[in-house]
């Protein structure tokens, strides 16, 4: 199967290659591309309220213990985290909110004080990808099982990890024994 960054990257020239063919000069046109992109954020940002429906409607209260690494360069020990299953999926959706924010406040200021029209159409469909392609959307909307690479926790990817979360028996007794001499958060 090929990764999910390797078809971002063949949608990203796609979608190059045909705003090339697009007239953004034409209001019209423009305002049927600024429509395209509010629409896809009022999609993802349904996917993830419903998303987050399930979580509360499940109520998973199922505990979950892993070991999260430290920030780099900070040369401080990894921490151990003791959590639920919900809590641990709301902190996830937390993090796609903000992402997705974070992608909409960057295109506004692109858009709107830089006058860059090509990429509203590109960000109209690469975060609708992502957003169907991740591990909760999996999980609670399609109904995939928590096994295997959608197992909680979830593989830290992308430029944004700095180690891999360890969920092993070992590990998360090393780490509480460490973490502030071996006093348990409750």
């Amino acid at each position: 199967m090929v990764s999910s960054q390797v078809t971002n990257l063949g949608i990203i020239i796609m979608m190059m290659q045909l705003s090339k063919k697009i007239p953004f000069d034409d209001p019209e046109v423009l305002l049927v591309v600024r429509a395209l992109y509010i629409l896809s954020n009022v999609i993802i940002a349904g996917i993830y309220f419903y998303v987050q429906t399930k979580v509360n409607k499940k109520k998973d209260m199922a505990v979950l213990k892993y070991v999260e690494p430290a920030p780099l360069g900070s040369g401080e020990e990894p921490r151990p985290v003791t959590t639920t299953v919900m809590e641990y999926d709301k902190q996830q959706l937390r993090q796609l909110y903000r992402s997705q924010l974070m992608g909409v406040g960057m295109m506004c200021v692109m858009h709107l004080y830089f006058k860059y029209t090509n990429p509203l159409l590109v960000q109209s469909v690469i975060p609708l990808k992502s957003a169907l392609e991740s591990n909760l959307v999996k999980i609670h909307l399609f109904g995939k099982p928590a096994t295997g690479d959608l197992q909680r926790p979830f593989k830290a990817t992308g430029f944004g990890s700095q180690g891999q979360i360890r969920s092993d028996k070992a590990s998360v007794e090393s780490a509480e024994k460490k973490w502030r001499g071996g006093v348990k958060e409750e």
